[in-house]
């Protein structure tokens, strides 16, 4: 897989590559999150007793690993597309790698919190299991509200917010499919405040249905930039011609040897 989007990649212009690999690693946020949320991480999120019970700590690790790979390309999204996006705002694109930054550190907190549990589920000789349960319990707990605050609510502001008007108002993806961003972000951040002062629960219709925009928006957009790349009218991908007076400060600074260039 790695060659041929590496084979694939080297026969493209260094912009062409830019969105390629960033859709690329927006695809396998999805592919390497919804199995640990939806399936691997059920038997300790689920069960109270598992602390203390069989247990199933290779399908928790397996999960945490899945996780690992979902921090590299979460950041990698950002990272690549940086250079790209302050073209636009220089300010606004820090923070949307700062944002994406503050998702992962949930996510890891919340990772640390889950394999904290198996580890105590593997000593459980060492103490009493009430104390293992109301521990084991504790961490589940821990890790719930990483979710919320996370993908629950950070990605609204980054990956909604910031990133759908960088999207929308430099041109480089479709300005229709950039407003879904701008939709989908302030649900989400809605929806995730509900939930932190309990007016709906964690999981509910309401919260699937707000999370729709923006599953939509991330999903297309990674799609979008594998198979169609940055659209060539972007304002950010055209170098305007400057006429630099050759007695100005400019054009003294300026290079006379293009090799140095």
């Amino acid at each position: 897989m790695s060659d041929l989007i590496k084979g694939k990649s080297s026969n493209m212009n260094p912009t062409r590559r830019t969105a390629f690999v960033a859709g690329v690693l927006f695809i396998i946020t999805f592919v390497v999150s919804i199995p640990a949320a939806l399936f691997l991480y059920t038997p300790v999120l689920d069960d109270a007793r598992y602390v203390i019970g069989a247990g199933a700590d290779n399908r928790i690790a397996f999960g945490a690993l899945l996780e690992m790979i979902l921090i590299v390309a979460n950041i990698g999204t950002a990272v690549v597309l940086f250079p790209i996006l302050k073209r636009q705002n220089e300010r606004l694109a820090l923070g949307y790698v700062t944002a994406r930054v503050m998702e992962s550190a949930f996510i890891a907190v919340g990772i640390l919190s889950l394999m904290a549990v198996v580890t105590l589920r593997q000593d459980v000789g060492a103490t009493g299991a009430d104390s293992l349960v109301i521990a084991g319990r504790s961490l589940v707990a821990i890790h719930d509200w990483t979710f919320l605050l996370g993908p629950g609510w950070v990605v609204g502001v980054g990956n909604g917010l910031i990133l759908g008007y960088l999207m929308y108002r430099s041109g480089l993806v479709p300005r229709g499919m950039a407003m879904l961003g701008l939709i989908g972000g302030p649900l989400i951040i809605l929806s995730g405040t509900l939930v932190l002062f309990d007016v709906i629960e964690p999981g509910s219709g309401a919260q699937v249905v707000a999370t729709v925009p923006e599953f939509i928006w991330e999903l297309s957009l990674g799609l979008y930039l594998i198979f169609k790349g940055f659209k060539p009218s972007s304002s950010l991908l055209v170098i305007p011609d400057v006429a630099v007076d050759e007695g100005s400060p400019a054009s003294a600074a300026m290079p006379t040897d293009s090799r140095s260039i």
